[in-house]
């Protein structure tokens, strides 16, 4: 009895005219076979729905037909993840007269869902609708990252631009552009009635437009990570040219100062009352040499 209690819990049944949609939460097998057994569902695909790393699919039965698509359930805390760590499967199972949705977690969107619906299909559509919209608050959190990451590179006063920061951004925005294109796929594939086709178009439409923001930032990080590891490269060859530069005027003036430091007796310089004066004139005039020489070449 009180496993028939708890297993009541995590089952809402509502009822609209013409269908009723029963959502189902975090159901053990032993709950979810039972519920296959009352419902008429398909074994296979009910195992599929609480599977965790299942992938977004879309398949026919003879009774319902059975969708997967994924939520997306990350957090900004966490720096890096997969498909699991970053999303949440959601499996539907409707017909003409009644939507089964099944997920191990809560899921905040399907509260307050209000309204009157006509079909099954289009409360499903609904709450599809809910789940791509959960995909909008990271994409915009990630679009600000960008931004922010433009104004380190670009600007004096930008703050410190991290490269591993960049690359964990991007994967992620990597993780969230295949979850959307799953979900696109299972859309692509799902045909309902005419009367419910405007509602399938504007789910469409939502995944393709995330999808597109996708795309945007994934070539806005690869744009950052390409200009940051070119003014890196510049930097490190500005570095380069300027001890390049130093050891061209030093390395003629080492050599003469080595010569002139030599321990021979004879020398013509060494007892030469100005051959102190010879060897600094020398030295200004190969150093100005040098010059004159980075000047005509452009280098200075």
């Amino acid at each position: 009895m009180p496993e028939e209690q708890k297993f009541s819990d995590r089952i809402q049944t509502k009822h609209f005219p013409g269908f009723e949609w029963i959502d189902v939460t975090g159901p053990s097998p032993e709950q979810l076979q039972e519920l296959a057994q009352t419902y008429g569902l398909d074994v296979f695909q009910v195992k599929d729905s609480l599977l965790p790393g299942h992938l977004p699919k879309f398949e026919t039965g003879p009774v319902y037909t059975f969708l997967i698509f994924r939520a997306y359930t990350g957090s900004d805390s966490m720096p890096d993840g997969g498909i699991n760590d970053l999303s949440n499967k959601m499996a539907f199972f409707f017909n003409s007269s009644r939507l089964i949705t099944i997920h191990r977690t809560p899921f905040s969107f399907l509260d307050n869902l209000s309204g009157e619906y006509a079909s099954a299909a289009l409360l499903m559509l609904a709450i599809i609708r809910r789940l791509l919209q959960t995909y909008q608050a990271p994409l915009i959190a990630l679009q600000t990252e960008v931004d922010k990451a433009e104004e380190a590179l670009f600007l004096r006063n930008g703050g410190r631009l991290s490269l591993e920061h960049l690359y964990y951004q991007k994967a992620r925005v990597r993780v969230l552009k295949k979850l959307l294109q799953l979900n696109q796929n299972v859309l692509a594939d799902l045909q309902l009635h005419p009367e419910e086709a405007s509602a399938l178009q504007d789910a469409r439409d939502r995944a393709l437009a995330l999808l597109v923001i996708c795309e945007e930032l994934l070539d806005d990080q690869n744009s950052l990570m390409n200009t940051y590891l070119s003014l890196s490269a510049s930097r490190t060859n500005e570095v380069m040219k300027l001890l390049t530069i130093f050891s061209a005027f030093f390395l003629p003036l080492t050599f003469i100062a080595g010569i002139y430091g030599m321990n021979f007796d004879i020398m013509p310089e060494l007892r030469w009352p100005w051959g102190y004066y010879f060897a600094l004139g020398l030295m200004l005039l190969v150093a100005g040499v040098v010059y004159v020489w980075f000047k005509k070449k452009k280098i200075l």
